[in-house]
């Protein structure tokens, strides 16, 4: 497969477009990234391929599928090979639920951390701990959510897990404190080849919030 077949519009920093990488590497799909500037002015491509203007968009022969998550299952499904879901259909059900729920409860809660303030950082601190020890409680044991296999829900956690420093940094706290397990669990991901590859130095992301941080008018 030529990489002119699989195009990816990308944003380095954001966790949905690493978690889209992560699963193009686990598959061995080669592709082409075409970086967004997202403050400076989005693309035609982009305005065209999704209404939402938003980043990721794979561009598979031309045609556009947009959703990080959406992305990932359609990865899966098109390069079948080492599915990323069970093969029960409770199993999948399951799977699909905790990856709705870290989209619609860890990125939020770890915003309000960096871009709140004063008792705004304590809510939010509080709120991001306690989404990661429910989701440490369905981890359990085990090495991954999909159990001993390296799956969907992982592939759309770890690349959340990219923004942590930054949580941890202006929310003063350290997640491994409270949530050893998933601590463990952050680790052993990013050992794999496919999450080292995609997921930034903690520098940079920090270097990249403080940015941001400082255009929402938020003091250092």
């Amino acid at each position: 497969m030529s990489k002119a077949e699989v195009t990816l519009l990308d944003c380095w920093v954001s966790p949905f477009c690493m978690r889209v990488k992560i699963a193009l590497e686990e598959k061995g799909v080669a592709y082409e990234s075409q970086a967004e500037d997202l403050f400076g002015g989005k693309s035609e491509l982009l305005l065209t391929s999704n209404p939402h203007g938003k980043v990721p968009v794979l561009l598979h022969n031309e045609k556009p599928v947009s959703e990080s998550a959406i992305i990932v299952a359609y990865i899966d499904e098109t390069w079948p090979s080492s599915s990323f879901l069970p093969p029960c259909a409770y199993g999948r059900a399951q799977a699909r639920f905790w990856a709705d729920y870290i989209d619609k409860k860890v990125f939020d809660a770890g915003k309000g951390i960096c871009l709140g303030k004063g008792e705004e950082v304590e809510v939010a601190k509080k709120d991001f701990i306690e989404v990661i020890k429910t989701l440490e409680k369905t981890l359990g044991d085990k090495d991954f959510f999909g159990g001993d296999t390296f799956g969907f829900v992982d592939i759309i956690g770890i690349a959340m897990t990219s923004w942590f420093p930054a949580y941890e940094k202006y929310g003063s706290f350290k997640l491994e404190d409270d949530c050893p397990k998933f601590s463990a669990w952050i680790k052993r991901s990013s050992e794999r080849e496919s999450v080292a590859k995609v997921i930034p130095e903690a520098e940079k992301v920090l270097g990249f919030m403080a940015m941001f941080r400082k255009m929402m008018g938020v003091e250092e």
